[in-house]
């Protein structure tokens, strides 16, 4: 017995050293800047970053930091990838948690393709299996990893006021798959409601797929109406790349993006 409880108080001690490095590492990480040539490769790569309120800058750069450490790249099709790109992905990915504890806990691995790539989808309905093959500039999956096309990765993140991006849409995805569903509801802030997040999303989404349907435009893209998963990322991707129509069009959906991110880009 006495053994017994020495191996397993030199196990629980193991643990807890183990636990104490981790959180010691992401505090060093967190509070690392960039070196200048890093930083340089940012704002270029990056434009909205030049946009943050300056007491967002360091946050990000160490958010940026602990991300480089967690994830892998990993070059698809032959693709070499650079630091360029992996700059330009964390610090995109970053820019969604910079004022929030939210984090891609789950996360380890981001795929890099040279351009749009092919993705093979299996759809069960009853008894029968359908197996259909589409192109794609981005990917996510429950856990990861992410997938992306550089060439659409690079281009989004260039022209920062279009509302399309597709990190910021893959990564919404990632943000949403934290509360166990990727299904348009996110873990919610400490002073948000479920209650009215959800009734306004639903009406939000509702009146985009009538418009959609119509042949009308709206502020959010039309692939927002495949359902409401897909609406949240297209909105996320909207809230940064275009908050003012956002905020103008749409004033209930900022406000709650608003509350979600901890962020006002409308400001900015």
């Amino acid at each position: 017995m006495a053994v017994f409880l020495i191996l397993l108080l030199v196990a629980t001690g193991a643990l807890g050293l183990r636990h104490w490095s981790k959180q010691q590492l992401r505090t060093r990480l967190l509070e690392k800047a960039l070196s200048d040539d890093q930083r340089a490769i940012v704002a270029d790569q990056v434009p909205l970053t030049r946009k943050l309120p300056p007491e967002l800058h360091r946050k990000l750069e160490g958010k940026i930091n602990f991300f480089l450490n967690q994830v892998e790249f990993i070059g698809c099709n032959g693709l070499q990838v650079t630091e360029e790109m992996q700059l330009s992905i964390a610090a995109q990915a970053c820019l969604l948690v910079v004022n929030n504890n939210t984090w891609y806990d789950h996360l380890s691995t981001v795929l890099i393709y040279p351009g749009a790539f092919k993705s093979r989808q299996t759809e069960h309905n009853g008894y029968i299996v359908t197996e259909r093959e589409t192109v794609r500039t981005g990917e996510s999956w429950s856990r990861g990893p992410v997938i992306l096309s550089w060439e659409h990765t690079k281009q989004g993140a260039i022209n920062e006021e279009d509302g399309h991006n597709v990190v910021f849409h893959e990564f919404a995805h990632q943000i949403d798959d934290l509360s166990g569903h990727t299904d348009g509801a996110p873990n919610l802030s400490r002073d948000q409601s479920f209650a009215d997040w959800k009734h306004v999303f639903n009406a939000a989404y509702q009146a985009h797929v009538q418009h959609v349907q119509a042949g009308h435009k709206t502020v959010f893209d039309a692939y927002g109406a495949e359902g409401h998963e897909e609406f949240f990322a297209v909105a996320v991707e909207v809230f940064f790349e275009k908050p003012i129509a956002l905020k103008h069009k749409e004033p209930a959906v900022y406000e709650q993006l608003a509350m979600l991110f901890q962020l006002d880009p409308a400001t900015w």
